[in-house]
């Protein structure tokens, strides 16, 4: 049977980011993506308008009708908006026998708050304990923690700080770094650093939900997780060197850049 995957995420209604960038990512790396709904932003290339997060009931009863009849094998999470809301979820992912990829989002690629400073407890007690894989950003470190990371040494630091949370594996993404584009996997125990070139694209909308998806792919298929990041860290660079312009600001990387390639 084809892996599933469930994204349990807020919609970007400008395509790019979210939801929908989740299920485009799943589609192309040959995985069923199945979503549940967080919140709904009016959201494009130069900003988020507004957002409105969806009542916990319907959360829950989304993630329940998916897990209960079709079951998965690896679940990721984005925008969960609220406390309320993040808490619900880890409960409801901590009695699901899959592994968890949690993207941590607190704010847009614009800078738009996606998360309420409320919920920042609940995201460190609730949400990370029960995590497979985290996958922060440094902004989201720095939010988390309140280890701010500067350069390439810092990621460790920031990394432990991180794991003191309770995810088995934490990946620190130092996109927001110069040079090369360098993220720091670790346990505790292991420590992997991959790393990019830095593409000189500044359509890069949805990243971090796109590399988030793919590692839940991997895992899903049965990959360590190691291997599951090397393979999302690949997909996700080969996106971001084929991000293309839409609207007026800042465009979405390119989820189907393998397809295109292998149709060829």
């Amino acid at each position: 049977m084809i892996p599933r995957v469930l994204t349990v995420a807020g919609s970007d209604s400008g395509g790019g980011a979210g939801v929908q960038a989740d299920l485009k990512t799943m589609l192309a790396l040959g995985v069923h993506g199945m979503s549940v709904l967080t919140a709904v932003t009016a959201q494009n290339s130069v900003g988020v308008q507004g957002a409105w997060e969806l009542p916990v009931e319907a959360v829950r009863a989304q993630y329940r009708s998916v897990v209960d009849d079709i079951g998965v094998q690896a679940v990721k999470t984005g925008m969960l908006a609220s406390a309320e809301l993040v808490e619900a979820v880890a409960e409801l992912i901590s009695g699901t026998d899959a592994p968890a990829v949690v993207d941590p989002v607190g704010v847009s690629k614009h800078g738009d708050p996606l998360l309420a400073p409320s919920a920042l407890d609940a995201v460190r007690t609730r949400l990370l304990p029960v995590a497979t894989v985290a996958t922060p950003n440094l902004d989201e470190v720095a939010q988390l923690t309140g280890v701010r990371v500067e350069s390439e040494d810092d990621l460790r630091r920031a990394a432990a700080a991180v794991l003191e949370f309770g995810p088995r594996w934490v990946l620190i993404k130092g996109g927001h770094l110069a040079g090369d584009a360098v993220d720091l996997l670790t346990d505790g125990s292991e420590v992997h650093l991959l790393r990019a070139p830095r593409h000189d694209n500044r359509h890069t909308h949805g990243t971090g939900c796109t590399l988030a998806s793919a590692i839940a792919c991997g895992l899903a298929r049965g990959r360590s997780v190691p291997e599951a990041v090397a393979a999302a860290k690949e997909y996700v660079t080969g996106a971001i060197a084929a991000g293309f312009a839409l609207g007026a600001g800042i465009g979405p990387v390119d989820h189907g850049w393998a397809l295109r390639r292998d149709a060829r």
